[in-house]
């Protein structure tokens, strides 16, 4: 639920799914300008069953837009396995006109190589992809969800022991002797710099003011009401407005 323009981050929307018509959107607007740009539409393996995706894709493909499309598949949605909400599981084939890719998540470079062969698949003008990571969530989906109803312990640990991209990755350094051990401690040591600032950077940023509330919303409060739990309260909108 993050939007950041300047760094060219379109997400932001609240509504599941609706990331992947904007992305559509995003990739009109490259090739009717004439960019040799790809916008990269990402969504999850819940998502995937969301009807506005395939309209997306359609209109996608029929306009040879160059867009991929990355369905993050970690097996379980919001709390509920891919085995009970999808009868066809093989979300890189769901584009059906439309090729697709499976990738493991889990391994950065396989991410990296197919980030780059679908990026020239769509500049190239052959029209829109879709890949599928293969992929997997340590914790639950929100900090109201304890990610252990739906699975046990036992998968989470094993998959992380296994499959962890960071371990997956330092071990093939290791092995190939790519980085001294020193030098990976220090980018671990810089990397968990930039994230303990931004961490403090949050909690001394300032409350938002009250208008913040009211901000890019209808300003013409006269005569709207808002309902409460019981149907036959009514309140002002205009009695609530921070003065």
């Amino acid at each position: 639920h993050m939007y950041k323009r300047d760094a060219h981050f379109f997400g932001g929307n609240g509504i599941v799914g609706a990331q992947t018509p904007i992305g559509a959107g995003l990739a009109f607007s490259y090739k009717y300008n004439k960019q040799p740009n790809v916008a990269v539409a990402m969504y999850g393996d819940g998502a995937a069953n969301q009807g506005q995706l395939f309209e997306a894709l359609n209109i996608a493909a029929l306009w040879d837009l160059p867009l991929i499309y990355v369905c993050e598949n970690n097996h379980y949605g919001m709390g509920t396995t891919t085995a009970r909400s999808a009868k066809s599981p093989e979300y890189y084939k769901r584009g059906d006109y439309v090729p697709g890719l499976r990738v493991d998540g889990m391994d950065a470079l396989a991410v990296k190589q197919a980030i780059k062969f679908a990026k020239e698949h769509c500049v190239s003008g052959a029209g829109p992809i879709v890949l599928e990571m293969d992929t997997y969530r340590y914790h639950g989906h929100s900090m109201s969800d304890p990610g252990s109803t739906y699975r046990t312990r036992d998968e989470i640990t094993g998959i992380r022991q296994e499959r962890d991209p960071v371990e997956r990755l330092r071990k093939l350094i290791q092995t190939h002797e790519l980085l001294a051990p020193e030098e990976v401690k220090a980018i671990e040591k810089a990397q968990r710099k930039i994230v303990d600032d931004a961490v403090a950077a949050g909690k001394a940023s300032p409350e938002p003011d009250a208008d913040a509330l009211f901000r890019n919303m209808n300003q013409v409060t006269d005569g709207i009401v808002i309902r409460g739990v019981d149907s036959s309260v009514r309140t002002p909108l205009a009695s609530i407005q921070p003065s």
